[in-house]
């Protein structure tokens, strides 16, 4: 979800280290853009943050009103507490408005999802204050920090590019 103008990216993400601190320090994560279709990137992400993490999960949809059992709720405004983290699954036109949404509560951090990417929101989050993380996921970072991609089914223990036999 690349900017539809340019491809160019500028923009310095925190590295490995600065991503663990924030996953470190944080409590509570937003989903914004959370699906009930498991098809979907940010069910996958609910589904394992749910197992295997120790954060209050908030999930934000207007359409939806349960997702694996958790309430939905309709908008960041309407959560019962502010979230630490934003994680969004949106369309790159709607990231400002995710952004100014993220503001306005008063989160400290917004994370755009793998393939997300967005100069101006990255920008002027900062500027805001926000810690901003882009073209990352949640749940891989997560369980990379934490031994578990072998969850995620990206560990195979395989060393090889070559099936296994048998």
């Amino acid at each position: 979800m690349s900017s539809p103008q340019s491809n160019a990216r500028t923009w310095q993400g925190p590295s490995a280290q600065e991503r663990l601190a924030l996953l470190r320090r944080t409590r509570s994560i937003a989903i914004v853009g959370a699906s009930n279709n498991p098809a979907r990137a940010s069910y996958f992400v609910t589904t394992y943050l749910l197992s295997g993490s120790p954060y209050r999960l908030f999930l934000v949809n207007p359409r939806e009103t349960e997702i694996l059992g958790q309430p939905v709720y309709p908008s960041l405004a309407d959560l019962p507490e502010v979230p630490d983290l934003v994680d969004v699954f949106r369309r790159h036109d709607d990231l400002p408005g995710v952004l100014d949404e993220t503001l306005a509560v008063g989160a400290k951090a917004l994370w755009l999802q793998l393939g997300s990417w967005h100069e101006e929101v990255a920008a002027r989050g900062e500027a805001e204050g926000l810690t901003v993380v882009m073209d990352r996921c949640v749940k891989i970072e997560h369980a990379r920090f934490h031994g578990g991609l072998h969850l995620a089914g990206f560990d195979t223990g395989v060393i090889s590019s070559r099936r296994a036999l048998g």
